[in-house]
């Protein structure tokens, strides 16, 4: 495997690159493409070498990828608390192995930081592929489906297409208090996710992942739940959930667990009332609860 090598000559040569009387030093050309603020979109700078070794222009250009612009005007592609832990070259194809913090990035960060890497590294002669692992697993993409194998074409026109199948929404979620049996309201504001997901599955399932650490509640729906189905029609979501949604967690009443979900459902504006079944089945009791029951909004047990 090949380490990257930082090589402090790499700050001269890439001074150098934007002198226009030294052109004719250097016999290779590229444009290394850093992501916006904005993370709309692409800035390029032109890099030149005097190289012809593809190992050496490899080396440098990841280099670069990985160098912060100095006034801040753009964010580098490997530069996001993660590590390039090490790479390969084989065949045309470039793998590059990276640390876990990678699969940290927001989605729409994460595709810009694909892109630019593709982009960048394609140029260079004999190189048409990059692979992405992580710690040597496939990297997994946001919608669940391992990347595979990337090359140029994939993302000269197809990054706007990949963003724009992102959307951005705000969640009010009811977790349980930490203190008593109750419910407490946590928002979250710009959370991204796939366009053809329905906003009511994000929701359940986002109450089935539980809270964030910051966010100072616990869960009140078992995370070994799995959500079997969600569909809305007329103002009533109908969520079909397995058999762990009534198995409670230690200091959830049953109460706590059925306003959770419906609490939260209908915050969205097109939800009023929720009907939940279990694996299909609605006529059930969950302890003093009956599933068969239409719930609506209930505040009264809402810290």
């Amino acid at each position: 495997m090949k380490k990257i090598i930082l090589i402090t000559s790499l700050v001269i040569l890439l001074a150098l690159s934007g002198c226009t009387g030294n052109s004719d030093k250097y016999t290779h050309s590229f444009l290394v493409y850093f992501i916006n603020n904005e993370e709309t979109g692409f800035l390029t700078r032109e890099y030149r070498t005097n190289s012809d070794d593809i190992g050496t222009q490899i080396e440098e250009l990841i280099i670069l990828l990985g160098t912060i612009s100095e006034r801040l005007e753009y964010k580098s592609p490997l530069i996001g608390g993660f590590d390039l832990l090490d790479y390969n070259i084989t065949n045309g194809k470039i793998t590059m192995n990276f640390s876990d913090h990678y699969n940290d990035q927001p989605i729409i960060t994460e595709i810009l930081v694909r892109a630019a890497i593709v982009r960048t590294l394609t140029q260079v002669a004999g190189i048409d592929n990059i692979v992405m692992t992580i710690r040597g697993e496939p990297l997994i993409d946001g919608t669940g489906n391992i990347v595979g194998s990337m090359s140029e074409d994939m993302f000269i026109d197809n990054v706007g297409n990949e963003l724009n199948a992102y959307a951005r929404t705000n969640l009010r979620l009811y977790f349980a208090d930490v203190y008593d049996e109750s419910l407490k309201i946590v928002n979250r504001n710009d959370v991204i996710y796939h366009s053809n997901t329905a906003i009511e599955r994000l929701v359940v399932e986002s109450l089935i992942e539980g809270p964030e650490e910051t966010e100072n509640v616990r869960a009140a729906i078992n995370p070994d739940t799995r959500l079997l189905g969600v569909t809305t029609t007329d103002g009533t979501c109908y969520v079909n959930l397995d058999e762990h949604f009534i198995q409670q967690l230690p200091g959830i009443n049953p109460e706590m667990v059925i306003f959770s979900l419906a609490n939260s459902l209908i915050e969205l504006p097109n939800i009023n009332r929720v009907r939940i079944s279990i694996n299909g089945e609605a006529m059930i009791i969950f302890e003093t609860m009956n599933l068969a029951t239409v719930f609506e909004r209930n505040l009264d047990i809402v810290n």
